[in-house]
């Protein structure tokens, strides 16, 4: 067994091979090393911008609201395995979230509870704009991102909103 930590959230995962996507924050592999080898940007002090501290601060608002959404998808769930990939796909948005509070030095508020569909499909629908909305945004923010750790921070979160896009459209066909 091996301790691998994810340099993104920070999070450990502990196992024989290396996870091809960080279970808490859903980063990719290359952002996962072996504990001795590992650089979480998350311990980093980092001065930020004014532009950097809005866009984390937008980035907050939209995970914790994705987090309140996808749990009530799981509650209306039509199956056991879609009730269970929503609460993960919530639990992924409640780490973006917290990764971001870290970087602005603040506590996390309460999450407010969101209304969703009584129907998966269009569920998933949403889903897809949502994600596909956070692609966009988190790509414009690492652009805008004058830190190293943010600019790394937005592309991992690019792409782990690019998998949960991919994920979403499997259940479409």
């Amino acid at each position: 067994m091996k301790t691998y930590i994810c340099e993104i959230c920070g999070d450990a995962y502990v196992g024989n091979e290396k996870p091809k996507n960080c279970p808490f924050c859903g980063a990719r592999e290359a952002f996962i090393k072996e504990g001795k080898d590992a650089k979480p940007i998350v311990t980093e002090k980092v001065e930020l911008s004014e532009q950097s501290r809005k866009n984390l601060e937008e980035t907050l608002v939209l995970e914790t609201r994705a987090n309140a959404i996808y749990l009530c998808m799981a509650e209306k769930a039509e199956t056991y395995e879609i009730k269970a990939m929503y609460k993960r796909l919530a639990k992924v948005e409640l780490e973006h979230a917290l990764i971001a509070t870290k970087f602005l030095g603040i506590r996390m508020s309460d999450i407010k509870q969101e209304t969703c569909n009584e129907e998966d499909v269009e569920n998933f629908k949403r889903t897809v704009e949502l994600e596909e909305n956070a692609m966009d945004l988190y790509g414009r923010f690492a652009k805008e991102a004058t830190e190293r750790e943010i600019r790394i921070l937005f592309t991992a979160l690019t792409q782990a909103e690019a998998d949960h896009v991919e994920l979403i459209k499997n259940y479409l066909q």
